[in-house]
């Protein structure tokens, strides 16, 4: 792959400033899931390494929150211009690594560099306020305060985006970060880092550093010094940060984790549009996607037609590697994926659900797998019950409006609900009685850097975006100013 800037690519971790190997001089091989290639080695640090960048960020942190917001600001805003700038050679390396169709990097990527500018301009409203006073020649009020170094655990779905929606909130708010990406997709945190360092960023302030996993984490989450930890990834795994955070001590936490989202079809709603939004729900990032439609439950009067034009939509979709033209749905990104993907199908035609679209590996071998429709899942399937970030699709009639909650409702998860309907009455119902943080209604696209994105119940706690995501990474400290020109009493 040819990139008009080059020094992007590259295979090393960023610690105060400086582009480091491993001193085990350990790595690991990064594949383009489209063809299993190894497309480059990154280093492996070790513990003393990890260590050594939250040293960085701790020092970095004593002069980045000092300084005037509107340097920080300036500083984030070149960032977010370097970032579109190489807007074409960032997605070229995205879709190298994760396997997402160009079109869709191209558009992560702009959507990531969102973020750095909607949170670089916000910062300058963080402000505290004054609080009427019920205290004798008292002034009070509150100001914002960083909490300090900043662990980043970020997944290989959206290796950019991810990134920089916890990124640019903490450094805006005047933390300084360690940023661990999935070491699936570790060379797009690495271009990130090379714009930073062009952008100016003081050494110490953004940290990349790529290790074992499980060390990486418990490195970083168990310093004393690291005071928020935001992780996005699965429910179990986000269980193991909190303890790991809870056994160090009390800091901020924000965990985005899993999904099982519903889509909602009722009576009223337009079948050709609900079926053009149901795929663009499902099928985006191949379907590898905490917010991607999971569950889709159809009115029965409707439920025939939906399947049969659903089927035609999903088997219209083109499969092809990042870099074909016109490809919809990319690859699986590991063989796990795979593997789950084809036991999910597999369960799915044992307990009696029928296969009217795809069904099977796709004849482009590795781990692309066709896109797939099941019609009248159940629960007790996986593919109903589990989370399947795979190309697959599982569909279900329903017959009441309470049915259709209860069953949507009926999951550990509580991240995002999509509905179909043109009743307004409905559709507040809807999006009242869902036990959904996000409620997308007549729409694939709800996310954006001002909204506060996050789930409930087992799906995560804290926002990230608006307002709400500078919460994390500030603390509110309350002041009480006495004695403005009062003489002293004993008065409590």
């Amino acid at each position: 792959m040819l990139l008009g800037h080059p020094v992007l690519f590259k295979s090393l971790c960023y610690v105060n400033g400086r582009w480091i190997h491993s001193d085990s001089a350990s790595s690991i091989a990064v594949v383009n899931p489209a063809d299993q290639q190894v497309i480059g080695h990154v280093p492996m640090l070790d513990r003393a390494q990890i260590v050594s960048a939250v040293d960085a960020a701790q020092d970095a942190f004593e002069s980045w929150r000092w300084m005037p917001q509107q340097k920080r600001s300036a500083l984030l805003l070149r960032w977010h211009g370097l970032i579109m700038r190489h807007q074409a050679d960032l997605a070229g390396i995205l879709s190298l690594e994760q396997g997402k169709p160009l079109a869709e990097s191209k558009g992560e990527i702009a959507y990531a560099a969102s973020f750095v500018e909607w949170f670089a301009n916000e910062a300058k409203r963080l402000a505290g306020r004054t609080i009427p006073t019920h205290i004798d020649g008292a002034h009070l009020g509150t100001v914002m305060e960083p909490v300090g170094v900043a662990a980043l655990i970020t997944p290989w779905n959206f290796p950019v985006a991810m990134i920089t929606r916890k990124a640019a909130a903490a450094l805006s708010a005047g933390c300084t970060v360690v940023v661990k990406p999935a070491h699936e997709t570790p060379f797009s945190a690495i271009a990130l880092a090379q714009l930073a360092e062009e952008a100016g960023f003081p050494a110490g302030v953004f940290n990349v550093v790529i290790g074992e996993p499980q060390m990486t984490m418990e490195a970083l989450v168990s310093d004393k010094r690291v005071r928020a930890v935001s992780f996005t990834g699965s429910t179990r795994v986000g269980a193991l940060v909190a303890q790991t955070a809870a056994q160090a001590g009390i800091k901020k936490l924000a965990l985005e984790l899993g999904g099982n989202a519903p889509f909602i079809v009722t009576e009223d709603a337009d079948l050709e549009y609900a079926v053009r939004v149901a795929v663009g729900a499902k099928f985006q990032t191949s379907g590898q996607d905490c917010c991607a439609a999971n569950r889709i439950l159809v009115a029965r009067p409707l439920y025939d037609r939906f399947v049969e034009r659903y089927s035609e939509a999903v088997n219209a979709l083109k499969v092809g590697s990042a870099f074909d033209a016109n490809v919809d749905v990319g690859p699986l990104m590991h063989q796990a994926a795979f593997d789950t993907t084809v036991q999910r199908i597999e369960d799915a035609k044992a307990q009696g659900a029928r296969i009217v679209a795809g069904g099977n590996p796709h004849a482009l071998g590795g781990w692309f797998f066709e896109p797939t429709v099941v019609a009248d899942a159940k629960p007790g399937m996986r593919i109903y019950d589990e989370e399947n970030f795979a190309p697959i699709s599982a569909v279900s009639p329903f017959d009441t409006l309470d049915d259709a909650v209860s069953r949507a409702n009926d999951t550990e998860y509580g991240l995002a609900a999509y509905v179909c309907a043109t009743r307004v009455d409905t559709i507040f119902q809807l999006v009242r009685r869902l036990d959904f943080a996000m409620v997308s209604v007549n729409g694939v696209k709800f996310t954006g850097a001002p909204i506060p994105f996050g789930g409930m119940k087992a799906s995560g706690l804290g926002r990230e975006g608006g307002a709400e995501g500078f919460e994390p990474f500030v603390e509110t400290k309350y002041f009480c100013l006495g004695n403005l020109g009062l003489p002293l009493t004993n008065a409590a």
